[in-house]
């Protein structure tokens, strides 16, 4: 049988990858690079647009993909109007208790509560790719940036300072975020991993109970410190201020909040049940507290709000060297945390609807709207769970549901706002423990333990972390042990020995497939990782092992060919090629012939351009492993040990 010459070689390689090797007089890696820079231009958003003939038409197309509310607009009809109208009236209803609520978790008026789920949600039907998320602020980040800006000014203490550094934190969110999205940084995101929320929640959510207790029991007096300890302690040190009436009515509603999430399990049909609970506890705790006269028997109620519509607050950021690292650590924390719950919501619903959200466009959104809302007076924004299941729930058809909310708290700004000011405080402390009790996944924390050893680590860590240190300290341990996680699995990439399935042409691990019998004289490991200056010392020593092992299995097996499957290999830096010229003299040192199999587009251009292939051999490339037997095989010194297989 004929050896395959270099010709031969590149023709296959042509007919696979679809490249052009007949064009002269083009150099190999010149056609290597004319392929990898056809091949890379897709993934440039600008792609579709530099093909129009037209200026005109690329303008069209420029705006539809930065704005999306220019694709579905022209096209918006009545029909899906009466959908998001119905979608957006609920998730108004769910918007304002929660407003209030979680303004109280930040330490800021209720009324930038309201205010918060009134201009981001307009912004983000704009800018916003998901027709699913509703926007709103979020427990979570509520609580973050009162922990963060509250260690450096007391919102007590000093109100006013407060809320400036709060909107210059949104405003530090927003820009980060922007810039993520325009950068197309979105694998940022993806370091917080689903045990690290979860965990992060979980933790968030138990501490964030606790401080609620504070609320039911009607105490005056409380710690700023979100540790489970401190609350805690503070908690029972303050036990004489306890008030049996304001628990009395804490768990009442509480009650009928739970009754109502038993009712949306039981009958997923009634969720509106459940959507407008909170609003039948705000409504039902305000003529309460103004007929029984509440504050006489210990409930306190929401302090005064002004009726109108957002003020603007440009003049408001507050850059002082003095104060500026609060609200740029909470900032980029929230920021971080609120990306990685919308877009993961986002494309959460989406996939139930076969749909797909563009996390960089989501990105782009979540900071126009976090910059615009914190020049008018609104605090950190996002794309909440709840609401965003009942925009789902309530049948949303298009990102018109966010301007039906804006328009509903438009309406209660102008009209209704002052008639809030009777909500007692127990009301919206069981509205938020109502809410904080769906957060902590037990069953998923079970999951992860039976699953996977480390990701429950991971899990652990941050609930734990949150639960008793602090909540960024929670999140960094957390974060720290999934990159230690993920540098180990670059630094150990995995490798295998393959051998030949029984009649056929396949070539499997023979640990998984112990049918796979090895090829006498010949030694083939696949590689699984790229290959970076972290694991190349470890995949030198492992090929080196895998030889003197394989040489020493049995007497008179000697190894004459190594070839190195490169089909896993997505990508190469310049130390991992000088470990493959390291492992190709080392290997002619010992006689052994080392040969390439299928190495990806990539790593074979930079193998080319780096000289390494010129030196090494053309003829030394395959694209299977059964080419390369084929075309070593009859230079075996034992050619009929190897006819007897």
């Amino acid at each position: 049988m004929k050896m395959r010459s270099s010709e031969d070689e590149m023709e296959s390689f042509s007919s696979i990858h679809k490249v052009n090797f007949s064009t002269a007089p083009r150099s190999f890696p010149t056609l290597l690079k004319d392929h990898v820079k056809e091949t890379l231009f897709p993934d440039d958003p600008f792609h579709q647009f530099r093909n129009e003939s037209s200026s005109s038409r690329r303008v069209i197309k420029v705006l539809k993909y930065f704005v999306p509310v220019f694709e579905w607009l022209p096209n918006y009809t009545f029909n899906l109007f009466k959908y998001d109208l119905l979608a957006g009236i609920t998730i108004a209803s769910l918007a304002i208790p929660q407003g209030i609520s979680y303004a109280k978790l930040a330490n800021v008026p209720p009324i930038n509560g309201l205010y918060s789920s009134f201009v981001p949600p307009l912004v983000y039907a704009i800018f916003g790719s998901s027709k699913h998320v509703a926007v709103g602020t979020v427990a979570a980040c509520s609580l973050l940036i009162s922990s963060i800006i509250g260690e450096k000014v007391s919102p007590i203490q000093d109100p006013t300072l407060y809320l400036n550094l709060v909107f210059t934190a949104t405003f530090i969110s927003g820009v980060f975020q922007t810039a993520m999205g325009f950068l197309r940084l979105g694998i940022l995101v993806d370091f917080l991993s689903h045990s690290t929320i979860t965990g992060f929640m979980g933790g968030t959510a138990t501490i964030i109970i606790l401080q609620q207790l504070k609320g039911v029991f009607g105490v005056i007096h409380f710690t700023t410190k979100t540790d489970v300890v401190s609350v805690a302690r503070a908690l029972l040190a303050h036990r004489h201020e306890w008030r049996w009436e304001s628990a009395v009515v804490g768990i009442i509603f509480l009650a009928f909040l739970q009754f109502t999430k038993y009712v949306k399990q039981k009958k997923p049909k009634l969720f509106w049940v459940s959507a407008v609970a909170p609003m039948v506890v705000v409504v039902t705790g305000c003529l309460f507290a103004y007929f029984a006269h509440a504050e006489k028997h210990g409930i306190q109620t929401v302090a005064r709000l002004e009726r109108g519509i957002n003020p603007f607050s440009i003049k408001r950021l507050t850059f002082d060297s003095k104060y500026i690292s609060a609200p740029l650590k909470a900032g980029l924390i929230t920021g971080m945390i609120a990306l990685a719950e919308g877009i993961s919501i986002g494309r959460s619903f989406a996939i139930m609807e076969n749909e797909h959200v563009d996390g960089n466009k989501e990105m782009i959104a979540f900071g126009f709207m976090n910059i615009i809302g914190s020049l008018t007076s609104c605090y950190l924004t996002t794309g909440p769970f709840s609401k965003t299941a009942v925009n789902f729930n309530a049948g949303c058809k298009t990102a018109m549901s966010n301007v039906v909310m804006a328009i509903c708290m438009l309406l209660t700004l102008l009209l209704l706002a002052p008639l809030f000011r009777f909500t007692p405080l127990v009301a919206l402390s069981s509205i938020i423990i109502s809410a904080m009790l769906g957060l902590i996944e037990y069953e998923k924390f079970y999951h992860l333990f039976k699953t996977d050893k480390f990701d429950f680590l991971i899990c652990a860590a941050a609930f734990f972390g949150v639960s008793f240190i602090s909540m960024d300290i929670g999140l960094v341990l957390s974060v720290g042990l999934a990159l230690l996680r993920s540098l180990l699995y670059v630094a150990r990439p995995a490798t295998c020995k393959l051998g030949n399935i029984p009649d056929s042409n396949l070539y499997r691990d023979v640990e998984q497939y112990p049918q796979a019998i090895g090829i006498p004289g010949f030694l083939i490991l696949q590689l699984g990782s790229p290959i970076y200056f972290a694991n190349c010392g470890y995949i030198r020593e492992r090929v080196l092992r895998w030889v003197r092992d394989e040489q020493g299995i049995a007497q008179g097996n000697y190894v004459e060919n190594i070839l190195l499957d490169l089909g896993g290999v997505t990508s190469i830096d310049i130390t991992g090629i000088e470990t493959l010229e390291e492992i190709h003299k080392a290997l002619k040192a010992k006689g052994i012939k080392m040969g390439l199999v299928n190495p990806r587009l990539e790593v074979l251009e930079k193998l080319t351009v780096s000289k390494f292939i010129k030196e090494f051999g053309e003829e030394n490339v395959f694209l299977s492993v059964k080419e390369a037997i084929e075309s070593n095989k009859f230079t075996l010194k034992s050619v009929k040990q190897f006819a007897e297989v």
